[in-house]
């Protein structure tokens, strides 16, 4: 019993060092977000439209870099705030440069299983800023002489005093 146990150790350990990305590397990383002008709102949403943080600029979060087996994450960030025009902002994870590292070592069960389904192949961008463009009032005013309106707007106007 002890050999079997010792034997399903070493595989197990075997099978953790050949596995790059998950040993050098992690699934879930701090996201630092900012926007110009600070102290806008944003909202952060997975695939799933699921909605994964609400908070203001400027915040740090920690995210998810994988979404599933052999599946990397995205993130929908919607910056609001009053006198700008919303903006939207996709996160998307990439491969994790260790994940290659498996191929060095010969870590095809890292590879194919352990990185891809504990997310730590991917990586996530750790900076995320947004310059954020104020809204344009389509509101005028006008001073004219009543000499300078066109007849069609004199027949429109009302005496005040």
């Amino acid at each position: 019993m002890k050999k079997i146990t010792l034997a399903m150790s070493i595989v197990v350990f075997l099978a953790l060092l050949t596995s790059c990305a998950t040993v050098v590397s992690d699934s879930k990383y701090p996201v630092t977000i900012s926007s110009e002008p600070q102290n806008a709102k944003i909202t952060i949403t997975d695939k799933s439209n699921r909605v994964v943080f609400v908070g203001n600029t400027p915040a740090n979060v920690t995210l998810e870099a994988g979404d599933g087996f052999f599946s990397k994450a995205t993130y929908t960030i919607k910056f609001e705030k009053d006198g700008y025009e919303p903006s939207i902002y996709t996160l998307t994870s990439s491969i994790d440069g260790w994940y290659w590292g498996n191929l060095l070592i010969g870590g095809v069960l890292g590879m194919v299983i352990i990185d891809p389904m504990t997310g730590a192949m991917w990586q996530l961008d750790p900076n995320i800023s947004i310059e954020l463009v104020q809204t344009q009032s389509n509101l005028s005013l006008s001073v004219m002489d009543i000499n300078d309106i066109p007849q069609e707007w004199k027949d429109s106007l009302i005496r005040i005093s």
